[in-house]
């Protein structure tokens, strides 16, 4: 199965696990530390997140860390980039028919 950034993002625990590295690399067991799933299940979304290029780690002596590659995450800003001004236009479209309605409403007054 091919997986991209979209996938690994697509699961609240991934994203966690990616917010709590994105800052400082933490070792696997720190990282585990702070879900109630089993070990196995981190290491799944691990496993994802490492194929989808999103996290690197890194072997220092016996422990091995977790290293955030943030700029994976520039492929899903593209991708909402091309829907931005889309959205930009509707609520422009938005912002002028409930101006017309606060004018007329005044007028009636």
């Amino acid at each position: 199965m091919r997986r991209d950034v979209f996938h690994a993002i697509s699961d609240p625990t991934r994203r966690e696990i990616i917010n709590l590295i994105a800052h400082q690399p933490l070792n696997l067991n720190t990282i585990a530390e702070n879900f109630t799933m089993s070990r196995p299940a981190i290491s799944q979304h691990m496993k994802i997140l490492i194929e989808c290029g999103l996290i690197a780690v890194e072997k220092k002596g016996r422990e091995r860390y977790c290293e955030a590659k943030l700029e994976k995450l520039d492929e899903v800003a593209q991708w909402i980039e091309q829907y931005r001004a889309v959205w930009q236009q509707k609520h422009d479209r938005l912002d002028k028919v409930l101006n017309k309605l606060v004018n007329k409403k005044r007028k009636d007054q």
